[in-house]
């Protein structure tokens, strides 16, 4: 039998920009890739065949959600995650942290982990490290994370530091429960808010314990986007250049081209989906609200350039018709749409980079996102 191996490997450099490719057990990753996310076992209004369609390579679960419901040892008696939703590709879930830390009142953290009660019951659970890689384990996840604790923002140097390095105990716990499998990974964490020192030392811990990936969190919680891109600009050249790179959480199309162009391979965000479902959609000449009258009697497609159901064959009139309608419809075709948008947004980075041509591909997408969507009936 021939061993699958998790490895990256990168295929052209533009800049700080990378094309590459990660390799695992549930087949190939194109990177500069964006998984959407499929919280609880689903992309929200879409089917798996559906989402591969729209070009994904990867979707992300969320062991938190999951863990409460299904359950994840009824997941891993139905067979694993991949097998529980027919998305045979390969699956990242998040450890669980983030979900944890926003519970505020309904949780308690010390050394060992974090205790917290059940949004959905008040039944009280325990989360550690050790825990978290048990469930992850049990969904079968491609890609396991680490545990960590989501640093808040705003947060001063001494929160941020003693918040980043229990987060490094904790990876280095997550590193000796993790399941060591042909093909699947495990990714550490770097945390330290927006301090160069802290997000420095939580990458020489991260090293020196040794993951097959690397993520980049505790951004995207409020410090904004300019905060962001500095902190990416003096984290991802420290990181491992032979590893593919994650930025958690992120985020709006500006945002992953951004990323892209500061190093970051990986993105996940709950944004085209969440959109789709709220009547905004995301185009080439920027996003816009299906809602607005002006579309009632608007024959053209969302956006003539793409490929998904909702351009390929119905109109603006008629989706500003189904969000007034309250119809189920609507939601499911921008959110494909949305999702379409970001893996075309995604796959043109990759030739870009190929080419040799990202800054080009940075100043046409700013310059028509600026253009807006102005163009006349």
């Amino acid at each position: 039998m021939t061993k699958k191996i998790f490895q990256f490997d990168i295929h052209a450099t533009d800049g700080a920009a990378r094309q590459g490719t990660v390799k695992t057990a549930h087949g190939d990753i194109r990177t500069p890739a964006f998984m959407p996310v499929g919280t609880v076992g689903t992309v929200k209004g879409m089917t798996p065949e559906a989402v591969r369609e729209t070009g994904a390579d990867i979707i992300l679960g969320n062991t938190y959600h999951l863990m409460l419901r299904p359950g994840s040892e009824r997941v891993k008696k139905l067979g694993g995650l991949h097998k529980f939703m027919n998305w045979q590709r390969p699956i990242l879930t998040d450890s669980g942290g983030f979900q944890v830390m926003s519970l505020n009142e309904l949780r308690k953290i010390d050394e060992n982990g974090v205790t917290f009660k059940s949004h959905i019951d008040g039944k009280r659970f325990e989360l550690t490290p050790e825990r978290s890689m048990e469930i992850q384990n049990d969904l079968d996840a491609t890609i396991t994370m680490a545990f960590d604790e989501c640093t808040p923002f705003p947060a001063d140097h001494k929160t941020a530091a003693d918040s980043m390095r229990m987060s490094m105990r904790w990876a280095k716990r997550s590193r000796d429960a993790f399941e060591h499998r042909d093909g699947y990974g495990l990714f550490g964490i770097v945390q330290g808010s927006i301090y160069e020192d802290l997000r420095h030392e939580s990458i020489e811990a991260l090293t020196d314990i040794g993951f097959e990936g690397y993520a980049i969190g505790g951004l995207a919680v409020g410090e904004g986007q300019e905060n962001m891109f500095k902190a990416l600009e003096f984290t991802t050249p420290n990181m491992p250049a032979d590893k593919p790179r994650y930025l958690m959480g992120v985020g709006k199309p500006d945002d992953l081209v951004g990323g892209v162009m500061r190093g970051v391979d990986m993105f996940d965000c709950v944004l085209p989906t969440r959109s789709g479902r709220n009547a905004q959609g995301f185009t080439r000449l920027g996003t816009v609200n299906m809602r607005n009258a002006r579309h009632q009697e608007d024959p053209r497609p969302l956006d003539e350039k793409c490929g998904c159901p909702a351009c390929r064959s119905y109109s603006r009139a008629y989706l500003h018709h189904l969000f007034k309608a309250k119809e189920i419809l609507g939601s499911v075709l921008l959110t494909w749409h949305n999702i379409q948008y970001y893996q075309d947004l995604m796959a043109g980075m990759r030739a870009a980079i190929r080419d040799g041509e990202m800054a080009d591909f940075a100043l046409a997408f700013h310059t028509a996102q600026e253009q807006g969507d102005i163009e006349p009936i």
